[in-house]
């Protein structure tokens, strides 16, 4: 088996552990907690945990090939199954859980993440070329304190910058340019002395610096990006290969 098709099994054991297991866990748990409380079948407890696992059955589909999505979902599903589970021991007489549902809502949160963080490091790291050939929506992170991303799909790139904005609410938001496949000029893996002062097209609030070490130049509809990242040449092969496909259909 190579390297590429061990690498998707597990990932999508992860995946299907965050959007089915962990509802499914839940689901037992509110049974188990029903049961002990004296109710055999709790079906007004156990509507919670269906409808999650009917929302982790519909996003499984639409997010299993976006490795991004991963740690955010197993967030959510963990923070849900922390938060009501503590919440239903209530039938319990006296029981100290209920006491703790905010902070077991924020471990069970915690855990998710990390799955869904491990799910992404199996997939994605290290780089490897072959990743071009699977149906996965490919994202890496720039070098440095920057809040870029450069994500690459069966048909775009898209570079995305996260930006905080200066509101009451803290809002976030994503400022996106993306570039049709078909679209890039050049694509070269290089390595910077750290001593370059880089330039963008777009403006952006907090754009990578120099720094000693490799990265990828990305040229599209005449414009240039030199983005600071570790694993440029595989990245760079990676584009290569998506090109390549995008033109031939």
């Amino acid at each position: 088996m190579s390297s590429l098709e061990t690498r998707h099994r597990q990932a999508q054991l992860v995946v299907s552990f965050i959007y089915l297991g962990i509802p499914v866990i839940f689901l037992g748990l509110v049974l188990w907690i029903g049961a002990a409380g004296g109710d055999a079948v709790d079906l007004a407890g156990a509507l919670v945990p269906l409808a999650v696992l009917a929302l982790g059955w519909w996003r499984r589909e639409k997010s299993r090939y976006q490795p991004i999505r991963w740690s955010r979902a197993g967030s959510l599903m963990g923070g849900v199954t922390g938060l009501f589970t503590s919440y239903f021991t209530v039938v319990l007489d006296s029981h100290p859980l209920a006491g703790w549902f905010v902070l077991l809502a924020v471990v069970g949160a915690i855990l998710g993440a990390g799955f869904g963080r491990y799910g992404f490091r199996v997939l994605m790291s290290p780089a490897i070329p072959e990743l071009a050939e699977s149906q996965y929506e490919l994202s890496f992170r720039m070098r440095g304190l920057t809040r870029l991303r450069l994500s690459i799909s069966a048909d775009q790139v898209t570079l995305h910058e996260q930006m905080v904005l200066q509101t009451v609410e803290g809002d976030t938001t994503v400022r996106e340019k993306s570039y049709p496949l078909t679209a890039v000029t050049g694509v070269y893996a290089v390595t910077l002395s750290g001593a370059e002062r880089l330039k963008y097209p777009v403006a952006m609030k907090l754009a990578p610096a120099s720094s000693p070490g490799p990265a990828l130049i990305l040229q599209a509809q005449g414009q240039d990006w030199v983005l600071p990242q570790n694993e440029a040449p595989a990245i760079a092969e990676i584009l290569e290969r998506r090109i390549a496909t995008a033109r031939t259909h």
